[in-house]
Order: C-alpha cells, then structure tokens, then sequence
C-alpha cells in the first residue's frame, strides 16, 4: 500500500471513529418473505427466535445444513405484520434464497429476491443517526424514515444505522447524507473496525464448513428455548455437552498477511488466516477461527515468508 493509500485509509478511519462515514452496501443479498406463515415457516429454519419478533424489531440469525454448519448468517426484520426482510451477505444469498423457496412448499409464504431493487447504505459512526434524521436506533431495531424526500427503512446497527430505500432512489439518497456531512468512505476502512471488534463475516472466517459455536456468535444468534430447526440438534449437543474444536480468535501479526494464508504450530496447520488489516491502532491484525491448541498467548507461524501471529482473545484492546 503507497503512503498516500495509508494516508486516505487513516483519514477515513477516524471519520468512522469521531464523526460519519457513508458506505454503500448495496451488493448484499436481500430477501422479503410476504404471507401469514412466514413467521412459524422462518420459525422453523433459523437459529433465533423469529415469532418473538414484533413491527420493528429484529435480530441476528444463522441457516444451517442438518449437521449443524452454517449455510448463511443474516439480519432478519419484522417490518410488517405478515413481511419479514432478511439480507445476508452476496455469497451466502443463493443457498439461502434456494433453501428459502425450496422448504416454502405448502405453505402460505412468498419469498421475493429484493436485492437489485432495494439500495442499502450504511452510516458508521457517533454521529450517524444525527445525519440521517432517525432516532437513535438499538440494534435491529426499524423504523420508517424521510430523508429529503426518499422513503427509507432505518435500522439501528452496532456501529449506526443502515438506510434501506429503492435502489431508484439511491443516488439521491447519497447525495443528501453527503450534503449532510457524511463522508464517503471505502470497504477497506469498515474492515478494519470489523476485525477490532472481533466480529466474524461469512465469506471471510466463516464458511459452510463452520459451526456457530466455532464462530463466537452462539449469543446473539441461536436461541435454545425455541422449537426446533434445521441442525438444532447439533448445535444444543456441543453447548450443553461438548466443547467446540475450534474457535475464532484474533492475532497479531509481525507483518501484514493476505487473507488464507496458513497458520501452523510447528509443522501442523492450526487454521488459515481471515480478515486482515493494518490498523492504525493496533497495527498489523487479524480473525482466524483455530483449532484449540492454539489458545491465546500462543505463536504462530504465518505462511513460509517467516511472518509470526500472536494469538489474543476478542476483541483487540
């Protein structure tokens, strides 16, 4: 990376830590199931409680195969009485949409394939619900919204709040968060307050070979005192009983690294490194979900160039 990348990089991380910074999103997959079964019919396929969901709330959830790996991670919102919104990320959107249809026969539930048709951008940092006129907003929480005249759907976020409105009116929309004082920002600068916090992505640590509790999103994804789902039984078995083989952690780096590049101890491969960055904070770090050997304080060899990873617990302090 030139010095005048680094420069732009650094810039844009502080607008996410001390202001505004606008990212679009529009590329994740989107989904609308419509219908008076829609509920009970997601009720039965994820991993959080969906029924419990009243107008305007939502939560985190996971779709797993029948061993209990993740096929999908997502956000799942009851905007309406009878419409639940769900978008995942653009590589798990074709299983999920596959599986969604596939089970849906029988019942009273349409699922319509929303993501060319709904823009979605996402406002990062203190001052995002400022600039975008909504409430401040917990987490998953929506809420209808004007933003210079475009319909949106506001929807609170760990890190702000993400506007979701017809992908018609997206440029618009981008320009009257621009004219309020958000700051374009690039992917690569929300990556790297991604990885601080410790929070796994799919397509990055996790993948149709991980489970939720090798991932740390057990918490704030599963509910255990649902009826059952997909994998249910694999997943209560390993967290009442088991202990997972693996686990995502953070590391260190004595240089940066790309992206599933091999973590080894000794000569046995303990996992491949996921995202990667060069914090302004922290420096060179990383996620990796690792096989239990490697606990933190534990050093790793990264690849054959003789980069080293020390392991650390979630999230980089």
């Amino acid at each position: 990376m030139t010095d005048a990348a680094t420069v732009e990089l650094d810039a844009q991380y502080r607008q996410l830590r001390e202001e505004c910074g606008l990212l679009d999103r529009s590329g994740r997959g989107k989904l609308l199931l419509r219908g008076a079964e829609a509920a009970e019919y997601l009720q039965g396929q994820l991993t959080n409680d969906i029924e419990a969901l009243a107008p305007g709330e939502g939560c985190y959830a996971a779709l797993l195969d029948r061993k209990g790996h993740m096929q999908a991670d997502m956000r799942v919102l009851r905007v309406a009485g009878d419409e639940i919104w769900v978008d995942t990320e653009a590589e798990a959107l074709p299983t999920a949409r596959r599986h969604l249809e596939m089970y849906k026969v029988g019942r009273e539930v349409e699922v319509d394939d929303l993501t060319e048709a709904r823009a979605l951008l996402s406002l990062i940092g203190p001052r995002s619900a400022e600039l975008s006129g909504a409430p401040p907003l917990p987490e998953h929480a929506s809420e209808e919204l004007n933003v210079n005249g475009v319909e949106c759907l506001a929807v609170g976020t760990a890190l702000g709040i993400d506007l979701i409105a017809p992908a018609a009116d997206g440029e618009r929309l981008r320009a009257a968060l621009g004219e309020a004082g958000a700051v374009e920002v690039s992917a690569g600068a929300v990556e790297i307050l991604r990885i601080e916090a410790g929070t796994p992505r799919f397509g990055a640590e996790m993948d149709s070979s991980t489970m939720p509790a090798e991932a740390g999103i057990v918490e704030t994804a599963v509910n255990f005192e649902k009826g059952c789902y997909i994998g249910q039984e694999t997943v209560a078995r390993l967290h009442y009983r088991g202990k997972p083989n693996r686990h995502l952690r953070g590391l260190r780096l004595s240089a940066p690294t790309a992206p599933g590049t091999a973590l080894l101890v000794g000569e046995k491969e303990v996992g491949k490194v996921g995202g990667s960055c060069v914090s302004p904070i922290h420096g060179p770090i990383a996620l990796a979900i690792l096989r239990r050997e490697a606990e933190p304080g534990a050093e790793l060899l990264v690849g054959e160039d003789g980069v080293t990873a020390q392991v650390v617990d979630l999230p980089f302090g």
